[in-house]
């Protein structure tokens, strides 16, 4: 059937270790290949937000519309959210001078409007869920809200908060490891979970393409955003070229 997969396959990846590894290395591209646009292109937050929408855009129509899971397409348009989410989230909180609090604020209530209204039409926000045309929509517009609130947290704790990038670095790879431990040790919802950790490594990359890039009087290392976007990329298609990626299994 045409927008919908077979043999109860979904349309996402398992959740293994090696996803949550890319998923961190992508979160940490958007960051240094936004800023590379923005700022060492001089283009902008909004023409870079107008580039990386559009690439966002593309990729999610050829996501929804393959017939099955494959890894380059969904990687592509995960690594398109993190970069527009990352010039999204710069051009509210900089250039529409809602600073990070009110740009995370925003974002948040977005991100739990999309996760309602998705519950409230499809009745489950399970990523195991995702096997058709609507669900998968509703899980990209999620997912692309998350990257971007993600963006704003990276940005308010590692400035606002004056923690810098190696404590912001530590903040979110501490609560990241609390998530960890309730999935193994309690009885918290998974799904809870899932989406709880895929937001919090968004801040942790925001906050690591921060500390690869940014000059060293600001808490940087100072690495050209170019080499570093090149080198994240590598590292990428190598896991995804070299390892097993197999789709998740539907459960209803």
């Amino acid at each position: 059937m045409e927008g919908r997969i077979e043999s109860g396959l979904s349309k996402v990846p398992e959740l293994t270790l090696l996803f949550w590894i890319i998923k961190v290395a992508a979160t940490t591209l958007g960051e240094t290949g936004g800023d590379a646009v923005t700022m060492s292109l001089n283009m902008g937050y909004l023409a870079g937000t107008a580039i990386f929408a559009a690439l966002f855009l593309a990729a999610a129509v050829i996501q929804i519309k393959a017939p099955r899971f494959h890894p380059v397409i969904y990687w592509f348009t995960i690594i398109a959210t993190t970069t527009v989410g990352t010039t999204l989230a710069d051009f509210a909180d900089r250039s529409l001078g809602i600073g990070y609090a009110g740009g995370s604020s925003l974002l948040f209530v977005l991100l739990i409007c999309s996760l309602w209204v998705w519950h409230r039409t499809l009745g489950s926000v399970s990523v195991d869920t995702v096997g058709d045309s609507r669900s998968e929509t509703f899980y990209w517009v999620t997912i692309m809200f998350s990257q971007t609130l993600g963006t704003a947290l990276g940005d308010w704790t590692a400035d606002s908060a004056g923690l810098g990038y190696g404590g912001g670095a530590m903040v979110f790879a501490a609560l990241l490891a609390i998530a960890v431990a309730l999935y193994y040790l309690s009885n918290v919802s998974r799904t809870v979970l899932f989406w709880a950790a895929f937001i919090l490594t968004r801040p942790l990359g925001a906050v690591v393409g921060d500390l690869l890039d940014k000059p060293l009087n600001a808490g940087g290392l100072a690495l050209s955003r170019y080499s570093a976007s090149a080198a994240l990329i590598v590292f990428i298609m190598g896991c995804i070229l070299f390892f097993p990626h197999r789709a998740a299994r539907k459960t209803h």
